[in-house]
């Protein structure tokens, strides 16, 4: 019997407040279960296990990052968009740290979870589009998504670590990385002709 109230949106909802709590790889079943007061068997009236449980997580947080990303971009060009674009991906990874690792995991989805998801979708239009504003082209806008997915992940994981232990703060250095960035964004190196492949 599925216990009154209790949804595959609610299930999913209460798994990413967990990840959030006790990080995303350590979130079971039966932990869910029991965040929300029921047995292990009625979580899969909603959800096949945890694998399928695991993909959900990250596609809400996938939607939940992408929307935050595009409300503080909106309007914006050049570094604005860029400052606003990067301070978003790194406010959602220290609010929502187990959703954030979601992200960022390589979590299978099933196909018809992944089709009616808009968020890793409208994350790449974001991030292309953003990138556009640089006056970029393939190949160098799928080298630029790259870079700049590494420089923001590499930099909040490390944050979240403590692996940043100097006395200059971190915000300081997150500024100048940024400065950084925008410099070479604008001044992106040509290809040279050995470069195509």
């Amino acid at each position: 019997m599925v216990r009154a109230g209790l949804t595959r949106e609610r299930v999913t909802s209460a798994a990413a407040e967990l990840a959030d709590e006790i990080g995303f790889d350590k979130v079971t079943m039966a932990q869910v279960a029991r965040r929300l007061g029921v047995k292990d068997a009625s979580l899969y009236s909603h959800v096949r296990g945890l694998e399928e449980l695991r993909g959900r997580i990250a596609l809400l947080a996938a939607d939940e990052k992408t929307i935050r990303i595009a409300e503080a971009t909106a309007g914006l060009s050049g570094k604005d968009a860029l400052v606003a674009f990067a301070g978003a991906w790194r406010e959602y990874a220290h609010r929502h740290p187990g959703r954030y690792a979601a992200t960022q995991a390589p979590v299978p989805i099933a196909p018809e979870l992944a089709a009616d998801a808009p968020g890793p979708r409208r994350a790449v239009e974001l991030t292309y589009g953003m990138l556009r504003g640089y006056g970029l082209g393939e190949p160098d806008l799928t080298d630029a998504v790259r870079l700049l997915r590494s420089t923001f992940h590499g930099f909040v994981a490390l944050e979240a670590a403590g692996g940043f232990a100097h006395a200059r703060s971190s915000q300081d250095s997150w500024v100048r990385a940024l400065d950084a960035l925008h410099t070479l964004l604008t001044n992106w190196p040509p290809l040279s002709e050995g470069d195509f492949s």
